[in-house]
Formats: structure tokens, sequence, C-alpha cells
């Protein structure tokens, strides 16, 4: 799977995706960072990608009224490394079928 990276994520998350052989993608390289988190779904929809983000009430909301592949919510936690653990544990527990056009929170 391809996962984009909104501008609120942490860059250690792409880290883990790309050694379990999945593809991230950084909001920064490929929408202006000034972009509407609506053009950002809507984009991601467009690519195929599941989106990971920290901004729960804005995706949340657009989630349930636009098209989308997935969204992650991940929370913050103590430490970058619990962060990376929740998300490897959800794909790990939900897999591609749990991810793909499915609300999760990691």
């Amino acid at each position: 799977m391809t996962f984009l990276l909104d501008h609120d994520t942490p860059d250690d998350p792409a880290y883990s995706l790309n050694a379990l052989g999945h593809q991230a993608v950084f909001l920064r390289d490929v929408l202006a960072e000034e972009a509407e988190d609506e053009s950002v779904l809507a984009h991601a929809h467009k690519q195929g990608w599941v989106i990971i983000t920290c901004n729960r009430d804005d995706y949340l909301a657009l989630a349930k009224s636009k098209p989308h592949n997935g969204l992650i919510i991940s929370i913050r936690r103590k430490t970058r490394v619990a962060e990376r653990v929740a998300l490897i544990r959800l794909l790990d527990r939900a897999g591609v079928s749990g991810i793909r056009h499915n609300i999760n929170f990691a």
C-alpha cells in the first residue's frame, strides 16, 4: 500500500512503512503546504493512497462525507517509537482489507 503522510505527521513512520514493503509519500512532496484538507483527501483518493494524519477532527468529518481509500488517525504518544509501534500493530491486525476504505486509529 501507499501511504500519504500529512503535514502534521512526523517523518518517522515512513521508515517503518518502507521496511514493511509499503511506500510512504510526504504531503510536502506532492501538494503545496497550504493545500486544504479536502484537496488532500481528494488527491489521495485519486492516487489510491491511504492518509496518515494527526488531524483527527478535520479529517474525520471529511472522511464521513467524501470518498477516500483509507484514513489512519495517528494518536500522539509519549515517544515517536510508541507511535510507530501503534501503526505497525494496526497494520498487522487490520491488514489491507481493514485499512482500505476504512477509518482507523493508531
